[in-house]
């Protein structure tokens, strides 16, 4: 081997490991809308722990899903799966969450036993616990490791609510479309009369240097009494503070979901010739709290 050719892999090296160990060191993140991701990066524990957040849950998806409820049927938005047990597995420690094209029967919705034809399959979990920001746990940490799903029609979210909605709040920390792989939307809704919204626009759209499908990313939300604050691969990447209703959500009791919807109402203009169907994969969820 050259001597200049040993030099070349010798600074590549230390390029890379200076680049990975780089992805840990986050130790005060700064607000962007561009953040500077790659594959490979995973949460420091202790580095939160040191800080004064306690670990109240992890699930590593390495046995089953005992910790979560499998919604069945179809949903809400207009979307065109049928969510079922088949779709979700577990494989090597990790959950994928499957969307097909078939044609399938089931339940219009969990709470309405009619049956429907559907043309999609996909999987849609809920936690069977609940996660709220209080006077007990005034700041909560929800953070998940996925990769993403590519392909027009493809809907991955990771996301909590409480029932009846929208009382309980609804907090989105993440959801795409999988034609737009370098970009995810953030929102949270809020009103005091089941099944009707305050309007309020708080979306916000997180674009990415990466192509979020390529390869795992860590999603995080950090939920306290006065804002809802986003963070991508260890960078913070957005804060809601003016949102008129983010103090309402103070107290409430949600759930965390996870599911990949087909088509629906996030794709304005929808053309379903165009579907191609993936699936989202989900390394592992976990939950802080902090006073």
């Amino acid at each position: 081997m050259r001597r200049w050719f040993r030099k070349l892999i010798v600074s590549v090296g230390i390029f890379l490991l200076t680049f990975l160990q780089s992805c840990h060191k986050n130790d005060s993140p700064v607000p962007s809308s561009n953040p500077i991701t790659g594959c490979g990066y995973d949460l420091d524990e202790t580095r939160l722990t040191s800080t004064g957040w306690t670990k109240v849950f992890e699930d590593n998806f390495t046995g089953d899903l005992a910790n979560w409820n499998i919604w069945k049927g179809g949903a809400y938005n207009n979307e065109l799966q049928l969510y079922q047990g088949n779709n979700l597995v577990i494989s090597d420690g990790v959950l994928h969450i499957i969307a097909r094209k078939e044609n399938v029967t089931g339940p219009v919705l969990p709470s309405n036993p009619a049956l429907s034809g559907f043309t999609y399959s996909s999987g849609r979990i809920e936690s069977k616990f609940n996660i709220s920001a209080n006077q007990t746990t005034p700041k909560v940490r929800i953070i998940a490791r996925l990769k993403l799903p590519t392909g027009y029609g493809m809907w991955p979210a990771f996301w909590s609510y409480g029932d009846p909605w929208p009382t309980m709040g609804e907090i989105d920390y993440m959801e795409a479309r999988g034609n737009e792989p370098n970009r995810y939307l953030t929102n949270y809704y809020y009103g005091d009369v089941p099944g009707t919204i305050f309007p309020e626009d708080a979306t916000g759209t997180i674009t990415s240097n990466d192509d979020l499908t390529r390869c795992y990313h860590v999603y995080e939300i950090e939920w306290t009494q006065h804002s809802l604050n986003s963070y991508l691969d260890g960078n913070l990447v957005e804060t809601k503070k003016k949102g008129k209703y983010i103090a309402d959500l103070f107290g409430k009791t949600e759930r965390i979901v996870l599911n990949l919807a087909v088509g629906g109402g996030f794709f304005p203009g929808l053309d379903k010739s165009l579907i191609q169907t993936d699936s989202l994969s989900v390394d592992w969820v976990k939950v802080f709290t902090a006073k």
